[in-house]
């Protein structure tokens, strides 16, 4: 991922239903936006701000703008991963494996799978 901006909590939130819909209006989101929702001019301002920070490019279409996300969910999504394990976890993907099995939320057998997995695809 290009080095973008920080979202805020909020653009967060807009920025995950973009990524829902896809190529989209602010009244888009607005539609889809779960109660209480905000007004039409906080979503089209959150998305001037989205697309000032690198999420988000626009053409125009009709009398308004249709946005389309530059940045992929999957890849925002891999750099909180590795923010959260460098704030988190010491910088230790070990650590995070360890605590998920710890914490019973991967069983042995279920890394055992995942390793053997892994050692077939590397052939």
């Amino acid at each position: 991922m290009k080095n973008v901006a920080k979202l805020t909590s909020k653009e967060e939130e807009v920025m995950e239903m973009i990524w829902q819909l896809g190529a989209c209006a602010p009244k888009d989101v607005l539609a889809i936006y779960p109660e209480p929702k905000p007004h039409i001019n906080t979503v089209a301002t959150m998305f001037q701000s989205l697309e000032k920070k690198g999420y988000l490019t626009h053409e125009a279409q009709g009398r308004g703008y249709v946005y389309t996300p530059l940045v992929k969910q999957q890849d925002y999504g891999k750099s909180k991963l590795h923010s959260f394990v460098g704030r988190y976890f010491e910088n230790s993907y070990l650590n995070v494996v360890s605590t998920l099995v710890q914490e019973e939320k991967v069983s042995e057998q279920e890394l055992l799978d995942f390793l053997n997995e892994l050692k077939k695809n590397r052939k």
